[in-house]
């Protein structure tokens, strides 16, 4: 059975396993790379509550009527993870694709997993793809939530 294209999870990036530097992130570098590219974005730092280190959430109008709400952690350049909530494949795509290729300085250079993969017991991330655009971005993570048996 197809995964409907409005099933909605939970969507964290990283950078790869082997090179958590990767990314060299830093909340003011994610801040100013979100701002930039979404002049209307709301941001905010705060202090996460599971781990009592800086996160800045944010919400993004990623397309017209499509809107991100994520949080930012990166409290060391060998750390780093990006959460998004309660998205659909279309929107992480957007967004994914967005941090591809406009904040992290490597495409080949992110990882995701999803919330839905994870409660059904697999915590394997996948490699986002290093090329393509947002509609070939969307089909991986379908395939993803395809491959956990979300139907």
């Amino acid at each position: 059975m197809a995964v409907e294209h409005t099933l909605r999870s939970n969507f964290v990036f990283a950078p790869p396993e082997e090179n958590p530097a990767a990314w060299q992130a830093s909340l003011e570098t994610f801040g100013d790379a979100l701002a930039r590219a979404f002049p209307d974005a709301f941001m905010e730092t705060n202090t996460s509550s599971l781990r009592d280190v800086p996160v800045l959430d944010f919400e993004i109008e990623a397309e017209p009527d499509v809107f991100v709400t994520g949080t930012a952690a990166m409290p060391a350049p060998d750390y780093a993870h990006i959460s998004i909530i309660d998205v659909t494949t279309h929107a992480a795509a957007l967004f994914a694709r967005w941090l591809r290729d406009s904040y992290v300085p490597s495409p080949a250079s992110v990882r995701f997993l999803s919330s839905f993969v994870m409660e059904n017991g697999d915590e394997t991330p996948w490699a986002l793809p290093a090329t393509g655009d947002a509609t070939e971005i969307e089909a991986v993570m379908r395939s993803h939530l395809a491959a956990a048996g979300a139907e």
